[in-house]
Formats: C-alpha cells, sequence, structure tokens
C-alpha cells in the first residue's frame, strides 16, 4: 500500500503593507537572502515575488510592521487543514528550521549584563558608574546578573567601589602589562572574558579609550557595536533595543543585533543618570589571568603628557550651570554677555555647532551630537535654534530656559521656561538680577 503523501506547510511570499513603511534604510533589503527586494525613490521596498522562498526575516527585521506574509487561497485552504490536523492530535511538522534552531542554541549561551570599569592610574571614569545604573535596569528586565569587568595594574579596590553602584560581581584581570592602556593587551584580556564567560550584554563609556576599545572588541567576537547611545532597553526577545541619532541626526533610530552575541554598546558620559552609592554592599570577585607577554605587544608606552593646563581645559560635561550660545549671538565678542552670566551663577560658557562653525568657540564648548552631552542642573540657551542634535545633548539638563525671538523655535519644546525676545537685552538684566541677588545676600543685617 502506498504511503500517503506528507502535505508541506506552504511558506507564502512577502508583501507590502500600504502606508506603513517608514523608509528605514533598507533593513529589509538587506535582510534578504534572495535578492527579492529591490528599493524604490522613496525608500520603500519593491517585492519580486517569482524570487521571495518565504523566509520571513524581512518580516521580522522591519522596526513598523509594514511587510506581511500573503498566502493563495489554497495555501490557505492547506495551513487550514493542517490546523485542524494538529487539534485533533496529529503529529505536528517541526516548525522551526535547522538555522533558527541552531541559532537558538546558540544565543542561549549567553548571560549577563557587563559594564567596563574605565580608569587611568585607578581612576575610575564616572561614566563606568552611570553605565551600572542603567546596567541595573537591563539585567533586572532580562533577569541575569550585572557584573563588573576591571582591567589594570593595583586596581582591585575598584571591584568594590562597582559593588557600591550595583554590580554583583566583577571580573579581573590586575597584572602590570595592564597599567597603561593599549589596546593591544587591553583587547587580549577583554576578549579572553567574553570568550569563557559569555555575556548577553556588553556596555561601554563613548570616551577616547571606550570608543577605541569597544570597536577593537566588536571587530574580533565578530558581533554588533551600536556607538553614542542615548537611550538603552530590552524586549520580549532579549534583544537589547539600542537608541541613537541617525540620518545626521534627523531622526532616533532603535538598532539591535538578532543573531550575534554579545550584544555591544557604548554611551557618551552624563547621558544616564547616576545610581546612588551603597558603601555597604559586596559582591564577588573573579580572579582571572592574562597571557600575553610584554615582548609581545609592539606598542610601548614612552611617555604620558598630560594636557591639563595646556589649552582650554573647561569640562562643560562636568558642569552644574551652562550658559550656551548659538548662532543668534551673530559674532564672538557678543559671548562676552554669556561669559559674564556665567561668571555670576559659577557655571561655563558652551555654545552650538554653529558657533563652532563660525570660529566663534572652541569645540571643547560644544554641546551636542558631534560635541558633549552634558546634564546640569540649569541649562541657559541663548539664541539656540534647538536642531536634533544640540537637543540630543542637552535635554536632560533638570531645568532649561530658552531665549529666543523665535517663538517657533524647537528649543521650547524642551525648554522648561522660555523667553521670546532680544538676548542682548534680556541675558544683561538677568545678570545684573543675580548680582543684586547676590549682594543682598551677603550684606550683614544690622540689629
Amino acid at each position: 500500500m502506498e504511503k500517503p503523501k506528507k502535505v508541506k506547510k506552504p511558506r507564502g511570499k512577502a508583501s507590502l503593507i500600504p502606508n506603513k513603511c517608514i523608509a528605514c534604510g533598507a533593513r529589509c533589503q538587506s535582510s534578504c537572502p534572495t535578492e527579492a527586494i529591490e528599493m524604490d525613490e522613496k525608500g520603500e521596498p519593491i517585492i519580486l515575488a517569482d524570487k521571495c522562498i518565504g523566509c520571513q526575516k524581512c518580516v521580522k527585521i522591519c522596526p513598523s510592521e509594514a511587510i506581511e506574509m500573503f498566502f493563495t487561497p489554497e495555501e490557505l485552504e492547506i495551513l487550514k487543514q493542517l490546523g485542524a490536523e494538529k487539534a485533533a492530535g496529529a503529529p505536528a511538522e517541526a516548525e522551526e528550521d535547522s538555522e533558527e534552531a541552531k541559532l537558538k542554541k546558540f544565543l542561549a549561551q549567553f548571560h549577563n549584563v557587563w559594564v567596563f570599569v574605565e580608569q587611568t592610574d585607578c581612576t575610575p571614569a564616572k561614566v563606568s558608574w552611570e553605565l551600572l545604573g542603567v546596567g541595573a535596569q537591563l539585567a533586572s528586565a532580562l533577569k541575569v546578573e550585572l557584573c563588573a569587568v576591571v582591567l589594570g595594574h593595583n586596581v582591585e579596590k575598584l571591584c568594590q567601589e562597582a559593588f557600591a553602584y550595583g554590580a554583583s560581581k566583577a571580573y579581573l584581570i590586575d597584572d602590570a602589562i595592564l597599567h597603561d592602556y593599549r589596546t593591544a593587551t587591553y583587547l587580549e584580556a577583554f576578549c579572553s572574558l567574553v570568550e569563557k564567560h559569555r555575556p548577553e550584554v556588553v556596555l561601554m563609556g563613548a570616551t577616547g579609550l571606550g570608543r577605541d576599545l569597544a570597536g577593537a572588541v566588536a571587530t574580533r567576537l565578530r558581533t554588533g557595536l551600536t556607538a553614542d547611545c542615548t537611550g538603552l532597553g530590552v524586549d520580549d526577545k532579549r534583544q537589547l533595543l539600542q537608541t541613537r541619532p541617525a540620518f545626521g541626526g534627523n531622526i532616533m533610530a532603535t538598532i539591535f543585533c538578532e543573531q550575534r552575541r554579545p550584544q555591544m554598546a557604548s554611551v557618551r558620559p552624563h547621558v544616564m543618570p547616576m545610581p546612588a552609592k551603597n558603601e555597604s554592599a559586596t559582591g564577588k570577585i573573579i580572579r582571572e589571568t592574562i597571557s600575553i607577554k610584554e615582548e609581545d605587544v609592539l606598542t610601548k608606552v614612552l611617555e604620558i603628557i598630560s594636557d591639563a593646563g595646556h589649552m582650554d581645559t573647561v569640562d562643560i560635561g562636568g558642569a552644574e550651570f551652562i550658559v550656551s550660545g548659538g548662532r543668534g549671538l551673530m559674532s564672538k565678542d557678543n559671548f562676552k554677555i554669556l561669559q559674564d552670566l556665567a561668571e555670576e551663577l559659577g557655571g561655563v560658557v558652551a555654545c552650538s555647532r554653529s558657533a563652532v562653525d563660525a570660529g566663534w568657540m572652541p569645540v571643547e564648548r560644544q554641546v551636542g551630537q558631534t560635541g558633549k552631552t552634558v546634564r546640569p542642573k540649569i541649562y541657559i540657551a541663548c539664541g539656540i535654534s534647538g536642531a536634533i542634535q544640540h537637543l540630543v545633548g542637552m535635554q536632560d539638563s533638570d531645568l532649561v530656559i530658552a531665549i529666543n525671538r523665535d517663538r517657533e523655535a524647537p528649543i521650547f519644546e524642551v525648554a522648561t521656561f522660555g523667553i521670546v525676545g532680544d538676548l542682548f537685552q534680556i541675558v544683561p538684566a538677568i545678570t545684573e538680577h543675580v548680582r543684586q541677588m547676590k549682594a543682598q545676600r551677603g550684606t550683614p543685617k544690622v540689629c
């Protein structure tokens, strides 16, 4: 008797849902294994049905759910029949193909959230503690441990400090070869830890050192890295949702790494809030060693020259009061009125990119996507329109005061208080008022 043929489950064809595509940058096209997707002049996909194999990769990667699977009436009937057989207790066909099963098995090997504790001469970078704060939220959502990674020489005390900021475990490699930062030695040390302990998420500060190391580590591990994130979260598939400005800062993109681990992201200083410190907190230190020897390292540190005192060393990133100017100041000399106000407040002067491009202020004072991210108690924006590139650098300030002639300026959308008017009249008036208040407060009472 001839065995009945097994009915194969139809895969369907991908189909675009009208008016749902957001032109995200051809993610669907890049995910298609059969080149069945072309892009039109609007940045929307054209799906070539004769090439589509129904793998659903474009459906899964689309951030706006603008692609769905289309089935013919005959295929819908087969699906209905298979569903009925399954409900009746017939043996179900394995739905996961071998590729998907392998991916699941690979991803299941990775656990825990890691934060790299950046240090120079055992002095930690504050961004490391800021990352432990957001790392704790991610670890809680993923139901895993928050771990610190400490590399250097005579740096064990930083493990205890990491516990105080929320880490429950610290991976420590303490070796003389790591005394000064060099890409080769830190890369070897960090990757050896990752390959042995397999973290699910790795966070680093987007400092000069952090950017150098993060890029090298991601390249060695062949995983994804999203730089300069302004927001981090996780979805129900345990994917790290990494938000950052894209397309010149005109949109905020959420990026995830679907098929590789660890998921890596870097975050600028002052973007994430500093967590509370618990001096009595304890944790477990896991000590590891590094196999690389000094003679194997081509780069040698001959001398370290500090730049302190050699240039404009004002750290706008750490200032509590910032008076910032933009194109509305009209000239370099006019920044003097901002300096006067900043001195009265005990703050610093910063600027937008347009002021730097015009040569009015040094790049060290620039706030924004291509400058520094700040989180002061008070941010006074003078003559700054509020382009998204600038807003991402200052929108988390505790209090924002905007002064601009244009009442429609985007800066007013993020301002706590807005003043529509001439900054050349308003700023000196505020400065004088602050002076008077300070004078009154400083005058002793006559009894």
